[in-house]
């Protein structure tokens, strides 16, 4: 086997995918902990450690991707999407660039392309990006009109939420989200008792229909995405089997090649010889 293909097989090897998998896990616990101010003090030369190891690591595992892969690796968005956090985690971090050191924990990131799981669940999100653009231009006009109302009806009553377009909008997204939205509408109410239709209102348009239509889309898309991956499992399946008949039929036509065959062993044209009748035979002498 060429070596090229040693390195393919070894890095798809589902061994080499659990190492890969506790280095990434491991790695994002140091990073972790260099946040606790005790932590670095006690072990801060052993997390530093560990900290270059794995990126030493995902530097070599990248390294055998493109010499194993070639042309191939850049075709695949999820090798890029590696590349691009393994690039990251190489930038300097020092002088100006310190802040850099904070997206190391990007690193963690690479679960995601390595959990088979977690990447359906990304592609089934990004598949859904074109539907929800539609609800999020519904949901953008809901609370343009809303906080316009809110603006008009209630910047004298409550400033600090409803004082002007922009205020209206962080309030309203905020209900939205279900943070504080009774309170919020209870000052309200105070001075203006009818005030709990329009809050009411809001809160089932935007919590109870918009949002949910974001969930049935993603869900809608993860729904196509494991429907595409049967069709292609059967479709790879029948090839297996395909290629098996064919193998087989091969084989069974070289042994037929092979073995020989002796005359009027399997043909049907040649008749036993018919036995002899002795009673016949008997009475013919005992007739003479």
């Amino acid at each position: 086997m060429p070596v090229r293909e040693r390195v393919r097989a070894t890095l798809e090897a589902p061994r080499f995918q659990q190492v890969i998998i506790a280095v990434i896990v491991i790695n994002a616990a140091t990073l972790g902990l260099e946040t606790s101010t005790t932590a670095v003090e006690r072990y801060g030369t052993a997390l530093t450690v560990v900290d270059h190891l794995a990126l030493y690591i995902f530097v070599m595992e990248l390294a055998a991707k493109i010499y194993a892969y070639r042309r191939r690796f850049f075709q695949d968005p999820w090798n890029l999407f590696d590349a691009m956090i393994v690039a990251v985690s190489l930038l300097p971090t020092a002088g100006g660039l310190s802040v850099l050191r904070a997206l190391r924990i990007l690193r963690a990131l690479r679960l995601i392309s390595v959990v088979p799981s977690l990447r359906k669940v990304v592609t089934a999100l990004l598949t859904a990006v074109p539907g929800m653009t539609s609800i999020v231009l519904l949901l953008g006009l809901v609370l343009y009109v809303t906080a316009v109302m809110g603006t008009k009806l209630y910047h004298a009553t409550a400033p600090e939420y409803f004082g002007d377009l922009p205020t209206s909008l962080f309030t309203l997204f905020q209900m939205m989200t279900g943070d504080a939205w009774s309170d919020i509408t209870r000052e309200v109410m105070d001075e203006h008792p009818s005030a709990w239709v329009f809050f009411v209102l809001f809160m089932l348009v935007c919590t109870f229909v918009v949002l949910n239509l974001f969930i049935a889309v993603v869900v809608s898309a993860m729904e196509d995405e494991h429907a595409e991956e049967s069709v292609q499992a059967t479709q790879d399946l029948g090839v297996a089997v395909l290629a098996e008949l064919h193998a087989l039929r091969a084989e069974v036509r070289e042994l037929r090649e092979r073995v020989p065959v002796t005359p009027g062993a399997g043909g049907g044209n040649t008749a036993p010889p018919a036995p002899r009748r002795r009673g016949s035979a008997r009475g013919r002498s005992g007739g003479r």
